[in-house]
């Protein structure tokens, strides 16, 4: 049986100015479990790095309550919140490096601050450096490092304290793709090997693809929906989480009233040309309407709309091609889901 790590219950933060106040949060409820990888995904303003930092009591709330591991963190006295927050490491966008400090410095800072003897602090630095791939980077500055090394410095130092979770706070956004994909290989493999459950806090819906098995989408200060990746991903249901699965959330003003099959790649088929090979089965061309898929370790991954024939027999054979090769199809017109 699953067991919550992170409850978040009837959280709302307001800013206040001396004239006007801002409702950054509104009445937000949400279980993450141990073990889990859950994306909080929304567009820029929307309020999901607010709740990252409410969630470690960094920004406090003006209603609700934040239970962590079953501690209820606002009852907390300062010293007892401090280590609680030992729990929780935090890896940035911008990394947050010391720019005087090597990576293994780096990685000894938050042992330093929690009063580990510096011997004890440079073995668990050497041992997180071969975690993330860097032993041979232990004496280079920040500053001689690539955007991928400086953020899996930040990881191993996000993990010195032995934490229960990581909070990634838009971790990739500085990344080009190329590394994005692999630093999030890397958290998968830390969520697998080691059990931390993973908050991953992003506006790019194929991080949460690519990463996490739950995901809350927040829109306008609020939850506009949640649950595992693949239904959501499959089906999402209202308008926020339609404009992050969908392109613009709504396929092109062409395509209105027009027949087509939206096809789901979710790593359950090997990265083939199935559009080709359905093409030559039917004996029949289709329009490529809209393509967004990628090949991750021989498997493929994401989404692709094509137009089908008005000949209905033509168009149903083509629906059943496409799930005998185990994929999801659905027929869309214009506003799709």
């Amino acid at each position: 049986m699953s067991e919550a790590i992170i409850e978040i219950q009837s959280l709302s933060k307001t800013f206040r100015t001396k004239d006007s106040e801002v409702r950054a949060l509104n009445n937000i409820n949400l279980t993450i479990e141990k073990g889990d990888i859950y994306g909080i995904i929304g567009m820029s303003g929307a309020g999901k790095s607010t709740l990252v930092r409410c969630i470690n009591m960094l920004e406090k709330p003006t209603e609700g309550t934040v239970l962590f591991d079953g501690h209820d963190l606002s009852s907390l006295s300062s010293k007892d919140l401090r280590k609680v927050r030992r729990s929780m490491g935090m890896i940035f966008q911008q990394f947050n490096l010391l720019m005087q400090r090597t990576a293994e410095q780096n990685i000894c800072f938050p042992l330093e601050l929690a009063g580990v003897d510096k011997t004890s602090a440079r073995k668990r630095a050497k041992e997180l450096l071969e975690l993330v791939g860097l032993t041979d980077r232990a004496q280079a500055y920040p500053a001689q490092l690539s955007g991928g090394q400086k953020q899996r410095v930040a990881i191993a130092r996000a993990l010195a304290t032995n934490p229960k979770v990581l909070l990634c706070d838009e971790a990739t956004s500085a990344l080009d793709p190329t590394t994005t994909t692999s630093i999030l290989a890397l958290l998968k493999d830390i969520n697998r090997r080691m059990g931390i459950t993973i908050v991953i806090i992003t506006h790019q819906m194929s991080v949460i693809e690519e990463i996490c098995n739950r995901v809350a989408i927040i829109d306008n200060s609020q939850i506009a929906e949640f649950g595992a990746v693949e239904d959501i991903f499959h089906r999402p249901q209202t308008a926020a989480a339609q404009k992050l699965v969908y392109p613009e959330g709504k396929l092109s003003d062409k395509m209105i009233s027009k027949r087509c099959m939206r096809i789901v790649f979710d790593g359950n088929s090997s990265f083939e040309p199935i559009i080709a090979n359905m093409v030559l089965d039917c004996k029949a061309p289709v329009n490529i309407m809209y393509a967004d898929t990628k090949d991750i370790d021989g498997k493929a991954f994401g989404q692709m709309v094509v137009q089908l024939p008005q000949d209905e027999a033509l168009a149903q054979k083509m629906f059943a091609y496409v799930r005998a090769k185990g994929l999801s199809a659905e027929e869309v017109n214009g506003y799709v889901g």
